[in-house]
């Protein structure tokens, strides 16, 4: 990236208010680093104890999403434990939002598509319902998790989560983007 590159950067982040950016590879190790890193920021901050709860639990439930799911490991192994994708947190009025952006393989889209899209319109009450279910339930085939994430990323947002699905140029994989305001 030449310095013209970095500088519409820069502003771009400025206007946006990100007060946490990064795109690379993620492990356990890279996430709980970050985890610091924004807890410090946090603990600077005026928010509420509640918001902080919030954001940090749905900046490590898309972390997660990163190092679990991310369809481009650094070693191609099916337990890689190093995976691309980016996060970021910024400000908007009295809220933050948090955005994960991570390749996943196209024909996952659908998948993840039949569980986003309905969580846009369940009230928090039916999230929260849909939530106990989850937990009574076991793990789905494929999860590493017990699929409380996208779950919980709903639950602490204010408003509806938002995605997208932007296919890359030669490659068998799409970008998937989320967002939640909290």
């Amino acid at each position: 990236m030449g310095l013209t590159a970095f500088h519409r950067f820069q502003d771009l982040a400025r206007e946006e208010n990100v007060v946490f950016y990064y795109t690379g590879y993620f492990s356990q190790s890279v996430v709980t680093a970050m985890g610091d890193a924004l807890r410090q920021r946090l603990n600077s901050s005026d928010a509420t104890n509640v918001t902080r709860r919030k954001l940090f639990s749905v900046f490590v439930e898309m972390a997660q999403n990163v190092v679990h799911y991310s369809a481009d490991p650094l070693i191609d192994a099916a337990d890689a434990e190093l995976r691309r994708g980016a996060l970021w947190v910024g400000e908007k009025g009295d809220h933050f939002y948090v955005v994960c952006a991570n390749p996943i393989a196209r024909e996952a889209q659908p998948k993840l598509l039949a569980k986003l899209e309905p969580l846009r319109t369940m009230t928090l009450d039916e999230i929260k319902q849909r939530y106990k279910e989850k937990l009574r339930t076991e793990g789905e085939a494929g999860s590493k998790g017990a699929g409380l994430g996208f779950l919980t990323v709903a639950r602490d947002a204010c408003e509806p989560i938002e995605f997208d699905f932007v296919d890359e140029p030669d490659s068998a994989t799409t970008l998937f983007y989320l967002k939640a305001t909290l």
